[in-house]
C-alpha cells in the first residue's frame, strides 16, 4: 500500500470476561478430551514438556489452552486490539481500535507512514464482509468508535478485501473470536507447533505456531500464524507472515474494553 490511504469505491456465550474459575472449568475439560483421546487412538501431542529448547509438537496442556483462546476473546468482547502492517516500499500502517466479536465488527484509527514521515491518517470500519475509511470529524476528539458514529452513511467509503496486508489484518481480527473452543485434538493433529517462551507485560506466554489449515501451508511447512497465549488461555499477540514481505503484520490484544460501543454499522461493505 505504497499509495495514500484514500477511499476507494467500488445463542452466543455473553459478551464478558470469563473468570478464573471458568477458564478452569474449560481447561480442564478440553485436557480431559485430548487424554482420552490418547488413550483412545494417539494424539499427535506429548503428554509432558520436553527439556529441549527446540521446537516440538505441542502438548496435551498446550493444545488445550490454544484451543480455548479464541473462545477467551470473544467473551471478553469488546476487545482493544492493535495492528501494524508493512506494505512495502517502507510504507507502514498503524491501527488502533476495538473489535466485538458478537457481531465480528471493528471500529478504529489509521495511521500510514513512509520514509519521509506521516502520509495519511482517518478512520477504519471493518466487518466481516469489507472495510471502509472515513476522514476524522473536525473539531472532534474521543474514541474512534465515538468518532464513526458523527461520520454519516455518505462519509465512508467502503470497499471488499482485498489482498493486501491491512486488509488480511482486519479480515484475520474480525474471524478470530468464536463462540466456542476449537478441537484440541484437530490443532495437535493439524501441526501446531510450541516454539518457545516470552514475557509480554511481566506475563508469561508460550508462543505457538498455529495449525496448517489445508492449502494455507504446504505439509512439513509451518503455519504463516504465530500465537502468543498465556497460562490461562489468553491470546495476547498474533503474527502472520505475508508472501514476498520480510515483516509479519502483527495484532495485539489489550483487553476488554468496558467503554466501547460499536456503531451500527454506518457501512456498506461486500
Amino acid at each position: 500500500m505504497a499509495r495514500k490511504m484514500a477511499p476507494k469505491t467500488k445463542a452466543a456465550t455473553p459478551g464478558t470476561a470469563p473468570g478464573p474459575g471458568r477458564r478452569t472449568y474449560w481447561l480442564r475439560s478440553l485436557i480431559a478430551l485430548a487424554v482420552c483421546a490418547t488413550a483412545v487412538g494417539g494424539l499427535v501431542a506429548y503428554r509432558t514438556l520436553s527439556d529441549e529448547p527446540g521446537e516440538r509438537p505441542v502438548t496435551v496442556d498446550e493444545a488445550a489452552r490454544l484451543a480455548l483462546s479464541r473462545l477467551n476473546l470473544f467473551q471478553a468482547s469488546p476487545v482493544k486490539v492493535t495492528l501494524d502492517a508493512a506494505e512495502g516500499g517502507g510504507v507502514t500502517v498503524h491501527v488502533e481500535g476495538v473489535v466485538d466479536y458478537r457481531d465480528r465488527r471493528g471500529t478504529g484509527r489509521y495511521q500510514v507512514a513512509g520514509a519521509s514521515g506521516a502520509l495519511d491518517h482517518g478512520l477504519v470500519v471493518w466487518d466481516a464482509g469489507g472495510l471502509g475509511l472515513a476522514p476524522e470529524p473536525d473539531g472532534t476528539d474521543g474514541p474512534a468508535w465515538q468518532q464513526a458514529e458523527r461520520v454519516p452513511r455518505q462519509g465512508w467509503s467502503p470497499r471488499s478485501y482485498t489482498a493486501d496486508p491491512l486488509d488480511a489484518g482486519l479480515q484475520l481480527i474480525v474471524q478470530l473470536g468464536a463462540d466456542r473452543p476449537d478441537n484440541p485434538l484437530l490443532l495437535a493433529q493439524s501441526g501446531a507447533r510450541w516454539l518457545g517462551r516470552d514475557r509480554l507485560d511481566g506475563r508469561d506466554h508460550d508462543r505457538f505456531a498455529g495449525p496448517r489449515a489445508q492449502g494455507a501451508a504446504p505439509d512439513g511447512e509451518r503455519s504463516p500464524l504465530t500465537y502468543w497465549v498465556d497460562g490461562d488461555g489468553g491470546l495476547r499477540k498474533l503474527t502472520m507472515r505475508m508472501p514476498g514481505l520480510g515483516t509479519p503484520t502483527t495484532v495485539g490484544f489489550a483487553g476488554r474494553d468496558d467503554t466501547a460501543k460499536l456503531p451500527e454499522a454506518p457501512w456498506l461493505t461486500g
